[in-house]
């Protein structure tokens, strides 16, 4: 389904708010970690980052939670590419509660949040967008897939 490896990760007890789940900061935090893998992933490391001085940017996100997550859940995180140009990529993130550490997600698994990126490719020393290299864009149009259904749809508005 995709060429990425699935990011994994356990929720921890001080993940937990008020209302006994997963609180939406730390939904984010494990995006963004899944987003660093994806770096890793594409030639984006921090070796990479050292010797270039560019990085990713996100530059907008949008977040749905879809179902709560307990303590002690263990997530996988499913990432796919969208797109990518020389200056920026899209992609998504799909959480999912998987019954062990190092279980797959159920082919009709239902996920319990998704997030979708616009990242853009930043020179920091220069302040400003920069090509990605060539086998960094090659590896992300590599990488691109068919966006879900639920992607590229805008907040509804409140009536």
């Amino acid at each position: 389904m995709t060429g990425l490896p699935l990011f994994r990760s356990t929720v921890r007890p001080e993940w937990i708010d008020y209302n006994g789940h997963m609180s939406e900061a730390f939904y984010v935090l494990v995006f963004g970690h899944a987003t660093d893998a994806l770096m890793i992933e594409t030639g984006l490391d921090s070796g990479y980052r050292e010797s270039t001085g560019c990085s990713l940017y996100t530059v907008q996100s949008q977040v749905r939670f879809l179902r709560e997550v307990p303590e002690a859940a263990h997530l996988a995180v499913r990432t796919r590419v969208l797109g990518a140009a020389p200056r920026k990529s899209r992609f998504v993130h799909e959480m999912y509660v998987v019954p062990e550490q190092d279980a797959e997600p159920a082919r009709d698994a239902a996920p319990a949040a998704t997030t979708e990126l616009l990242a853009v490719h930043v020179d920091q020393r220069a302040g400003r967008a920069a090509e990605f290299p060539d086998a960094v864009l090659h590896r992300l149009r590599e990488l691109t897939e068919p966006a879900p259904d639920w992607a590229g749809h805008p907040i509804p508005a409140v009536a």
